[in-house]
């Protein structure tokens, strides 16, 4: 089984304003791209102990531009080709469809049972226009058959817990509950998932 190093994109300000994005396309602010160079020196120093270099493994991205970002920020610190590096569709984030771009309270304004549906059944449900959890893990399932190498991930909250309840790390509804940090490396091996910060 390969060795995932997946990495949640970067800070934006959508994030710091607590806005859900899914497939709105953002830019790293500030502190997104101190993250993303942060995550970078984690990736060298797991690197150097395991006695490999930033070469040596494949490195994917989300199409989306903050994933992107973080993905092109990352690679310039370890030295490599900012831009040489493949997209995958399927590591997009979650759509939250008509959702995206509001706060979970202007939601609950809006329609205050929506939500408690929502916590009731999170890997089911499906946003007006969006999707689910159970589509988002089928096609990061799809994806991960197609990885045949070790690989560094940037990516979504959304992506990181379909890998967590795809390989059976946590059950599939606690996974959609699980926090998911910014500045964090996830390196999936073997069955588990270990947190670099």
């Amino acid at each position: 089984m390969p060795v995932l190093y997946v990495i949640r994109h970067g800070e934006t300000d959508l994030n710091v304003a607590q806005r859900l994005q899914g497939r709105f396309e953002t830019t790293l602010n500030a502190q997104g791209r101190r993250q993303a160079s942060e995550c970078a020196g984690i990736l060298r120093d797991l690197f150097e102990r395991a006695g490999r270099s930033p070469g040596d493994l494949g490195y994917v991205s989300s199409p989306l531009r903050r994933a992107r970002e973080t993905m092109e920020l990352i690679r310039s610190v370890l030295g490599l080709d900012s831009h040489n590096y493949e997209i995958d569709e399927r590591l997009a984030e979650i759509s939250y469809g008509e959702w995206e771009g509001h706060t979970l309270a202007e939601i609950h304004a809006r329609d205050p049972h929506v939500l408690e549906d929502r916590d009731r059944q999170k890997w089911d449900f499906v946003p007006p226009g969006g999707e689910s959890y159970r589509s988002v893990a089928k096609r990061v399932a799809a994806w991960y058959a197609s990885v045949s190498c070790d690989s560094v991930i940037t990516a979504h909250g959304g992506v990181v817990r379909a890998l967590m309840a795809n390989f059976h790390i946590v059950p599939a509804e606690k996974a959609t509950h699980v926090d998911i940090l910014q500045g964090v490396v996830y390196v999936f091996a073997g069955g588990t998932v270990a947190r670099y910060a």
